[in-house]
Order: structure tokens, then sequence, then C-alpha cells
């Protein structure tokens, strides 16, 4: 029995050879268990050496084949090829909204750079403990669903408000700046409510979910962002508690 085949319509671009983006189709033949992400190597191997697109992990935790695939953003590396064998062809796209390398690779150093900006790394308690801060399973209940973000961009590039809007820090650097806040083991609490406390951030968020949506790994960085927005009510109305935890 022949293998059935796909097509695989691409958007193509190279900034430095190209005007605009165009679609250029491949037929790859279908293997079990097949990903996005391994059509994209069928092509890149046998086919057209000169295509484009990122991956590292390819176990869905790096986040980096992120892109558009049959209209809705997705892992490469997660989705099946299979699903789509009833469609005449599969298109695949970079994450909209962002500025291309080349092909479905796109330049992360704007969403990274707002990412820094919340200072996304642990600032503990002096004195600090010679092997680890300790933390009961409840302690870490609260950030439990925010550490599982891979920083795949998905989130931001869906955001209806980061496309119009450059100094957004966007919903992944705001559930970011959760997670930070909502660890016991750190203590600049009022120094990232002060970083997210204006119109680039918590409050250029409309709650339109997009960002929930597009999740590859179902977090909900909308949800996070309102609990902020009632951390800094509190603190307006009851003032600045503490510069550590006790």
């Amino acid at each position: 029995m022949a293998e059935e085949e796909i097509t695989i319509k691409i958007q193509r671009f190279d900034p430095a050879a190209d005007k605009l983006p165009y679609w250029q189709s491949y037929k790859v033949k279908m293997k079990p268990g097949m990903t996005v992400l391994d059509a994209l190597f069928e092509i890149l191997n046998h086919q057209d050496g000169t295509l484009s697109f990122r991956f590292c992990c390819r176990a869905g935790v790096c986040g980096s084949c992120a892109m558009m695939i049959a209209g809705k953003l997705r892992l490469a590396c997660e989705t099946q090829v299979g699903q789509f064998a009833w469609m005449k062809e599969l298109p695949v796209s970079p994450l909209p909204h962002q500025k291309i390398v080349k092909d479905l690779a796109v330049d992360y150093d704007h969403f990274f750079d707002r990412i820094k900006q919340i200072k996304p790394y642990l600032i503990g308690k002096e004195p600090y403990p010679e092997k680890e801060y300790i933390q009961t399973p409840k302690e870490r209940e609260p950030i439990n669903e925010p550490i599982d973000c891979i920083l795949c961009g998905s989130c931001t590039s869906s955001c209806t408000v980061a496309w119009t809007n450059s100094d957004y820090l966007g919903p992944a650097a705001l559930m970011k700046a959760y997670r930070f806040y909502s660890d016991t083991r750190d203590i600049a609490d009022d120094e990232r409510l002060d970083i997210v406390e204006n119109e680039s951030g918590l409050f250029r968020c409309h709650t339109i979910f997009n960002c929930v949506e597009v999740c590859p790994k179902k977090l909900n960085p909308t949800e996070a962002i309102q609990k902020l927005k009632i951390k800094v009510a509190k603190r307006k109305l009851f003032g600045r508690k503490k510069s550590s935890r006790a």
C-alpha cells in the first residue's frame, strides 16, 4: 500500500532577498507519529536546504518551534501531521506580528527584552542558605502553574495589544512577574509591582484571553495579570507592607 502524502504549504521570506513573503508547497510522505517538525526536517534534508526554522528540544519544553499551523499557534514538535490528513494543503507560517529573520524563524530579541524588564530571577533574602531555600508544597502551590511557562512567545504574538504597542510588557513577561511575586523565597515584591504598575504593564491588558487560548501548556496569563492588579490595588489602599519576607 502506497504511503499517503500531504502537501505542506510554507510561508517563505528572506528579508535580504525578498520584498514580500510568499507561499511555497512541498509534498511529504506521511509516517506514523510524524510531527510537523519532522515534516519540516524532511523538507530541509531532502527537498530544500534553504528552509529556515527554529527548534531545540523536540519535546515541547524549549518553545523554540512555536509557529502558526493550520491557522492556530502551536508547537511544531507536538503537532501531529496525521490530524490534518483531510486537508488538501497544510499551511505553516511564522509567529504573527514578529520580525522575521528568515522563513519560519522570527526575531525574539524584543520579546526577551520585555522579559528581562521584570527581573526574571529569584531575589532571595539574606543570609543566603548554603544549599537551597526550603519551600513546603503549600508554599509552592501558587507558582505550580506559572513556573511551567516555556517562553515560546505564542501568548505575546496573539495579543492584540502587543501588536500595536511595542512598549507593552506582554502576557509572558507579566505572568513571569507574577511567578516571582508569588514565590515565598523571593523578597522583591514591591520592586516588581513598581515595574508592572503602569500603562505599559498591567493596565494595558484588555482581558481578551487570546493568550489563554493559544498557550501550548494550558497556562492562564490573564488570570496572573488580574491577580497582580489586585495586589496593586491592595497596596494602594493599605500601603507597602514589607520589603522582605520574614
